[in-house]
């Protein structure tokens, strides 16, 4: 299958990335199609590829940039993720793949990853089971409960103890608990966003909450911070360890001055990041995307 090389960048609508990411790509010579992910399937038998991608049928993308996968059902994800995983298996560098997407979006398997690579994170705890979360808020009350899938600082609680614990239906069935995380100085909501790329901290950030809840959606103010720095080092490594070619990464600091790694996020918006940071985020991963194809 030959043809024009053209790279695939999967995104649900023209958001305010894209337009700058596709700009920066096809500054380097590499044309780009966008393409929503709902339109996307298996075709095996009926196309050259094996796959539904308008534009992508007979030829296969020179490389697929992942920016959205899209809220679906369960089969529809699956479905999302499945092409993914046969763009990888027919050879096509995709960034990032379904297996790093799986293990961020997925807060319970980056507690697995992380701790097992030995990289400073919160104790975790992911059951379907109310009866071990509840003995967890016995011995240790101040805990945060967090959705598996979730992001932006939504659906977070903070509870107090195990009569805290909200029925199973208001979790998904699935209870993922994180030890509340004080900060050094009383009231100073803070944490830090890494962002990587390519092996390489690219630019960071200081999110200051209003609360402790500090993601940028629920009105964290945002500062520079530095890219070469401990906290940056540690972003590197736990990207590596979920296999993602670009991330964000959330880490915070305990009351002893330990960074540590809170999530990892394997389809980051950078808007925020962007408004403190003198790196071209966009161009930065522009660079990586291309250098990966081999354009």
């Amino acid at each position: 299958m030959s043809g024009e090389r053209t790279a695939l960048i999967l995104t649900e609508r023209p958001d305010w990335h894209t337009p700058r990411l596709v700009r920066a790509i096809e500054a380097r010579g590499l044309p780009c199609r966008c393409v929503s992910p709902r339109r996307c399937g298996i075709a095996a038998g009926y196309t050259a590829t094996g796959l539904l991608i308008p534009g992508f049928e007979e030829t296969l993308p020179a490389g697929v940039f992942v920016r959205a996968v899209g809220q679906g059902s369960f089969e529809q994800v699956t479905l999302r993720l499945g092409v993914l995983h046969a763009l990888r298996e027919l050879g096509v560098p995709v960034c990032n793949d379904a297996r790093a997407i799986e293990r961020c979006v997925d807060k319970s398997m980056t507690s697995v990853l992380l701790a097992r690579a030995g990289l400073p994170t919160p104790p975790a705890l992911a059951t379907q089971d109310v009866e071990p979360a509840r003995r967890v808020l016995e011995g240790a009350p101040d805990q945060v409960l967090k959705p598996l899938f979730g992001a932006q600082g939504r659906g977070l609680l903070r509870l107090d103890g195990p009569e805290a614990l909200p029925d199973a239906a208001a979790v998904a069935g699935v209870y993922y608990l994180q030890p509340f995380i004080p900060p050094r100085t009383k009231g100073a909501w803070r944490d830090r966003r890494v962002f990587v790329s390519g092996g390489r901290a690219v630019a960071a950030m200081n999110r200051h909450g209003q609360s402790w809840i500090t993601n940028v959606h629920q009105g964290a103010a945002c500062e520079a911070a530095p890219a070469d720095d401990e906290a940056a080092a540690l972003a590197v490594r736990a990207a590596a360890v979920v296999g993602a070619g670009y991330a964000g990464v959330d880490l915070i600091q305990d009351r002893a001055g330990r960074w540590l790694v809170l999530e990892i996020n394997s389809m980051p918006a950078w808007q925020g990041l962007q408004r403190v940071s003198a790196v071209d985020i966009a161009d930065a991963l522009a660079a990586d995307f291309v250098e990966r194809v081999g354009a």
